[in-house]
């Protein structure tokens, strides 16, 4: 099953941005898909390329799948 970020319960997200050590885009790029905004407007929001911000969001899954494995 495909989880996405914005399924995530509020005490959920709190504990993933405890636990996971985003680096600051990480934070930025996870705080925007909270809020259900398009990965492409995430991109263009943080001024990177939408290759970046797809590289971003894999760093982003892989973290959070460390931690529920």
């Amino acid at each position: 099953i495909k989880l996405k970020i914005r399924e995530f319960t509020k005490p959920e997200i709190r504990y993933l941005l405890a636990e996971c050590n985003f680096t600051s885009d990480e934070r930025t790029l996870f705080d925007m898909r909270c809020a259900d905004v398009p990965l492409e407007e995430c991109a263009e929001r943080m001024s990177v390329s939408l290759s970046t911000a797809k590289r971003l969001n894999r760093r982003i899954k892989c973290k959070i799948d460390k931690l529920y494995m």
